[in-house]
């Protein structure tokens, strides 16, 4: 039996970074790209390398360039660091795991390092295809702790909940990590959230500017641990946008849920280091009169327009500067 399994990028709508923080977000996974997963029996375990994980280049700028857009590594170590860590948690609970191999690989057309959770997205397939290969359970919470601490505790990547959470749950979800809340259950509180409410949204996203999260999470973190006054304002300001946001959704409010969706972003700007390229992607955006953010930390925006001759504009304006955009379908 050939085993496939898919997860899709999310789109950090409000309130992030503020997951990193104890504090509250709303996202959504979207189904115009996919990572997936692909498994089956075999004598022996093997993981087979993707196009990503090539160590052959035409010369050494074409090396060069490709370290600057992908990193130093493919998604190979994140399949491994999965199943070691899919193992460790059998082990522990004691769950009797079947004694067979199999051959797994990966594919994924999601734009890499641009703030739309990739590598979250191979991971979550993998454990998808892993649960259904050996025929066990895991609870949703549960599970988006596993697909976090892959990347943070097996291979040292700071990283927040968010992504694990709604690339598990899927579709629209409010999610509150309050750390009282995340003590006693072991996870955050999560809420779906109907999306046909949501007003017209686009994403937007350069690939020149491919840069891993951890780069903008190991600096804030660092503020935070140290009782950084403007980070711990921020967390809190990004928090309450979180809770007006539900609110005003259920309200139709779509002139205010863009102006929260702005003051995401300039909340952002005024206690992180922004990219000239970053800026210049949500200054364009806004000039045509939509709204505009990061969907993650940077190299993708998210924002809302008000009707088709906007995101023409949109569309028009960001082409100029070679930007991709899309009508995100959420899943």
């Amino acid at each position: 039996m050939i085993i496939k399994e898919k997860a899709y990028p999310r789109a950090g709508l409000i309130g992030n970074p503020s997951d990193c923080y104890f504090g509250k977000t709303i996202s959504f996974t979207f189904i115009n790209f996919f990572a997936e997963i692909t498994l089956y029996e075999t004598p022996k375990l093997e993981i087979l390398p993707n196009e990503k994980d090539h160590s052959k280049f035409h010369d050494i700028h074409k090396l060069a360039e490709d370290v600057n857009l992908y990193g130093y590594y493919g998604g190979i170590r994140l399949l491994k660091a999965a199943i070691k860590v899919f193992y460790d948690y059998c082990n522990q609970n004691k769950i009797a795991i079947i004694n067979k191999n199999f051959t797994i690989k990966y594919y994924s057309n999601i734009p890499h390092r641009v703030g739309l959770a990739g590598s979250s997205a191979i991971i979550t397939a993998c454990f998808k295809a892993l649960l259904k290969f050996y025929n066990i359970k895991i609870p949703n919470p549960v599970l988006a702790n596993l697909i976090l601490s892959v990347e943070k505790d097996e291979l040292g990547i700071y990283a927040g909940l968010q992504d694990r959470v709604i690339q598990v749950y899927q579709g629209l979800v409010y999610m509150d990590f309050n750390e009282d809340i995340l003590k006693k259950t072991g996870y955050g509180y999560y809420e779906k959230l109907d999306y046909s409410l949501l007003p017209p949204l686009f994403i937007a996203y350069r690939l020149d500017l491919a840069e891993g999260s951890e780069v903008v999470h190991n600096s804030m973190k660092k503020k935070y641990d140290s009782d950084d006054k403007d980070i711990k304002s921020a967390v809190e300001k990004w928090k309450n946008l979180t809770e007006q946001f539900k609110a005003f959704l259920y309200k139709k409010d779509r002139k205010k849920l863009s102006e929260l969706i702005n003051q995401n972003f300039d909340i952002r700007r005024s206690i992180a280091n922004i990219t000239k390229k970053n800026l210049e992607m949500i200054d364009t955006a806004r000039s045509t009169g939509a709204s505009a953010k990061f969907t993650g930390s940077g190299g993708a925006i998210i924002g809302t327009y008000k009707n088709e001759k906007m995101f023409n504009d949109l569309k028009k304006k960001l082409k100029v500067l070679n930007i991709n955009i899309i009508h995100p379908t959420i899943i």
